[in-house]
């Protein structure tokens, strides 16, 4: 059996209605996998205004809308049509993206028809609650997780770093590495465009420390907001880049009125974007990878991270850049002010980041989760002989 025999069946919370990197990760996989032969039906909620156009055939979900993060969808489960498309599809193999209540019910459906089932965990879902004020949530939500993914066949999870965290809450027993790749065509230091810092009102002469995600709190905008105030308490000067878009961007504007918000990117411009920086802060603690740490590694900027799943896969402390503990505002501050008065180290890290970034071949990784697939499907059937 290889992948031409594969009949996947995806479930995924969002999988185009917004640029993000599980999407992005997603898509690429799938992609990949309908190359290379492999028939590939996702079930995901939809919106008439896609971010971009999916890989895959697409069916569309019910859903609605997430109130105060409207441009995400809370999947409603199973339509009628949506199953009746499973059922003619005939599924081989189960790929659950989120644990929402769609994947809920097509994770039933799969055990009834001795379908194996992988999840792939994009994110640390427990951690949101404490950046909204539910943090007494946190050990709930862990719980419901735990038992959706001990009913899983095994886990793809992005990072070295995520993937002890899994093991230590107990989720799964059989839980292997699906990381991230970058697309060294956009992702290329010799993207970095003088002219165009000029044009967002950065000079020549001015260091520039970027931030790139969606503006929401559970990126830590927050901590960005206070480390940048700390390093003007110190007379430490720089110019903050804001690359990206999202709910919070009134509130990241209000609390540093002086930082280049450039708005969303795409493609090569997102390339010129990250390259154009002088050093990368990413204070998140959310991510289980950290697509915006390898995409400044791949551009040769250092990176400024939070000691968490994700970069610390990523980083190399001291070498490519530094980790922090989460939240050290002061710590944050002094890694990063170091970076801003010494160009040498700033060249010397950015080099070691580029060089680290290389290992991170797209069609590598993706072949890594169709030979899960492959693995559980004959698993499965060793187990229909027995």
């Amino acid at each position: 059996m290889d992948i031409a025999d594969l009949r996947i069946a995806l479930f995924s919370g969002n999988y185009n209605m917004t640029t993000d990197g599980a999407n992005r990760a997603l898509n690429r996989l799938v992609g990949y996998l309908v190359r290379n032969g492999a028939q590939v039906h996702v079930y995901s909620p939809t919106t008439k205004v896609p971010a971009f156009e999916p890989q895959g055939e697409l069916v569309s979900l019910p859903s609605v809308a997430i109130p105060f993060r409207t441009e995400y969808r809370f999947s409603m489960g199973l339509s009628g049509g949506a199953l009746r498309d499973l059922e003619r599809f005939s599924p081989n193999i189960m790929h659950v993206s989120a644990p929402d209540v769609a994947a809920h019910r097509a994770l039933k459906w799969a055990r009834k028809q001795a379908i194996p089932v992988v999840a792939s965990v994009h994110t640390r879902f427990e951690t949101y609650a404490r950046y909204y004020g539910l943090g007494f949530t946190e050990p709930l939500i862990e719980g419901i997780m735990r038992r959706f993914y001990q009913r899983c066949d095994a886990l793809v999870a992005p990072s070295e770093s995520f993937i002890d965290v899994l093991r230590q809450q107990q989720m799964n027993d059989d839980i292997s590495l699906w990381t991230r790749g970058v697309d060294r065509d956009v992702f290329d230091p010799a993207r970095r465009d003088m002219g165009w810092r000029r044009s967002v009102g950065i000079a020549d002469d001015d260091l520039a420390v970027g931030f790139l995600g969606r503006l929401v709190m559970e990126k830590g905008l927050d901590v960005v907001a206070a480390t940048i105030k700390e390093l003007e308490r110190r007379n430490v000067g720089c110019k903050v880049l804001v690359v990206g878009d999202g709910p919070a961007r009134e509130w990241f504007a209000k609390a540093m009125p002086a930082a280049r918000f450039v708005g969303f990117q795409s493609g090569v411009d997102l390339g010129r974007a990250v390259a154009s920086m002088d050093v990368l802060f990413n204070p998140s603690i959310t991510e289980a990878f950290g697509n915006v740490t390898l995409e400044a590694m791949a551009c040769g900027v250092p990176v400024v991270a939070a000691r968490a799943t994700g970069s610390a896969s990523l980083v190399t402390d001291g070498e490519s850049g530094r980790l922090i503990e989460p939240c050290d505002i002061k710590a944050f501050a002094s890694a990063l002010q170091t970076y801003i008065v010494d160009s040498d180290l700033r060249a010397a890290h950015g080099k070691a980041g580029l060089e680290g970034a290389k290992a991170f071949d797209w069609d590598a990784i993706n072949q890594t989760v169709a030979d899960t697939y492959l693995r559980l499907i004959e698993s499965a059937k060793g187990k229909a002989r027995s």
